[in-house]
């Protein structure tokens, strides 16, 4: 019997017994699985960003083109009969991209705050799980064989990066731990679950938890090879990076095809040991959620009150101090950067323009923490405008009169939030 096949038994109308093989839909668990997922996730994001912000698409039409294409994609991985590296990986890095722009949309566009994104996929992927078990009596990740438990699959790998997205930003940007510090909490979260599975964690728990965690640690891990040696990166750029991952994915799913390294052998002798150990460490999920709940609210809740005491001292400075300040105190450090991208755009120094938006982009990501919690609707008014000339400046082909009228609106928008 070919590998990854199941052997079922059925009957016809007329009571002939006759047996049918299915095939395992997923790849199995290993080192290459969270290699390739940890790569995806990265390329999927600077995906995202180049037709968002260099192809000047916008937020709106780029979801639509990403949605249509990880759709079709989801379809071929539907129709194909057993795992096939090529389709899946495809359909994984797309569905990346696609669950990283929901969470987008929801802050960008509608404006709903990251901590409400994050409990809303929370809710959203358990209800996706309960409904799992509920019609199928098992949540194992080696039980992929018919269509309705691979769609459950999915709906929750499409919540995980939802979650995912929402987590790690709320991390890294509203609370304002930065992307490193947060991959390095991620990453230790990544290892604390990693080591309990081997302590005798059940398996299905601590795969789904890591799932979760490694789509802020690829963010983290991009922004770190990209960003600028100046903002505590490798200054790989965006492009070389994303020239790096996608020739890892390609050659780790090329070995994977050839190989068959990542092939279920026995499904569903798997699928009975995934059951056994769930009906024997159920008390495990409990007490996970109840540790995790726990560490997350508390972390949150201790930093969010130092940012909400920092911004109160420094408006309390400002006005000691009888500066009137707007309702995000002092912006002249960023009219300034403003400024000189204005200043190299008339020039038509398209390069000095790119080179001083990095500075404004770097500047205000980690000013957010501090800024937002001051005036949300002022922040979030700025924050759009900046939008507007990241998309102008770093387009593929820039456009010197639009560039220009996007950074004379983000100036008087900071000269009067």
């Amino acid at each position: 019997m070919p590998a990854n096949a199941i052997t079922t038994q059925s009957s016809d109308a007329s009571g002939v017994s006759k047996l049918k093989q299915v095939f395992s839909k997923v790849p199995e668990v290993t080192l290459f699985f969270w290699i390739i997922k940890v790569l995806c996730t990265t390329v999927g994001e600077t995906a995202a960003d180049f037709l968002n912000v260099n192809l000047n698409l916008g937020l709106t039409i780029t979801s639509i083109i990403m949605g249509v294409l990880f759709i079709a994609s989801l379809v071929w991985q539907f129709k194909t009969k057993k795992y096939t590296p090529l389709v899946y990986w495809l359909t994984v890095a797309l569905i990346s991209v696609f669950g990283t722009l929901v969470t987008d949309n929801l802050s960008d566009n509608l404006h709903v705050p990251l901590e409400y994104s994050t409990v809303l996929f929370t809710i959203l992927l358990a209800i996706t799980f309960a409904v799992w078990y509920a019609k199928e009596k098992t949540l194992s990740i080696h039980s992929i064989f018919t269509p309705r438990r691979e769609a459950f699959y999915w709906l929750a790998i499409l919540f995980t990066f939802a979650l995912g997205t929402a987590a790690g930003d709320l991390m890294a940007e509203a609370l304002g731990l930065g992307y490193l510090v947060t991959g390095l909490i991620v990453a230790g979260t990544i290892a604390a679950f990693a080591v309990g599975w081997r302590a005798g964690l059940n398996s299905v728990i601590a795969f789904w938890f890591i799932y979760i965690m490694t789509r802020p640690l690829g963010a983290s891990l991009g922004d770190l090879l990209s960003q600028s040696s100046a903002h505590g990166g490798l200054g790989l750029g965006p492009t070389n990076t994303s020239i790096i991952f996608v020739a890892g994915i390609i050659l780790t799913v090329a070995f994977l095809a050839f190989t068959h390294k990542d092939v279920m052998r026995d499904p569903v002798a798997e699928e009975r040991v995934d059951d056994r150990e769930a009906k024997r460490e159920f008390w495990q999920l409990p007490v996970v959620i109840v540790l995790l709940l726990t560490l997350s609210i508390g972390g949150y809740y201790f930093r969010h009150q130092q940012l909400l005491n920092a911004a109160a001292s420094a408006t309390n400075t400002s006005t000691s101090a009888g500066v009137q300040a707007g309702p995000l105190g002092d912006l002249s450090s960023f009219k300034t950067i403003a400024q000189a991208i204005l200043t190299s755009v008339q020039a038509g120094d398209w390069s000095g323009a790119n080179s001083h938006v990095n500075d404004l982009e770097y500047a205000w990501d980690n000013s957010q923490a501090q800024l937002k919690p001051m005036n949300g609707a002022a922040w979030t008014h700025i924050d759009g405008a900046l939008d507007k000339v990241f998309r102008e400046v770093r387009a593929v082909s820039p456009n010197q009169q639009s560039a220009e009228a996007a950074l004379q609106s983000l100036l008087s928008i900071l000269n009067n939030p």
